[in-house]
């Protein structure tokens, strides 16, 4: 499991549609290995980036309540990094 891996299960409130884009995104850039797509191959990296996000709104839709929220926030709850993309 990769550790940068953000988990989205269990916020409140819910986490946003921003939230679940970006892991998506930070999973197709770790898979690939490319931060950025080259010439060409862009189209099948935002592709890829919009299956993962729909895949991930399925999945948390179908999970269960958590008991206990996720140890650490998502990157784009956090005052810091909000501050820093202009959030």
């Amino acid at each position: 499991m990769c550790r940068n891996i953000t988990e989205l299960r269990g916020l409140e409130p819910p986490a946003t549609d921003e939230e679940i884009a970006a892991a998506a995104l930070q999973f197709v850039r770790k898979v690939s290995g490319l931060r950025q797509p080259p010439p060409g191959a862009a189209e099948a990296f935002d592709t890829a980036a919009a299956e993962v996000t729909a895949s991930i709104h399925r999945l948390l839709k179908a999970l269960p309540p958590r008991r206990q929220p996720p140890a650490t926030v998502p990157p784009l709850r956090r005052p810091e990094v909000r501050a820093r993309l202009g959030l």
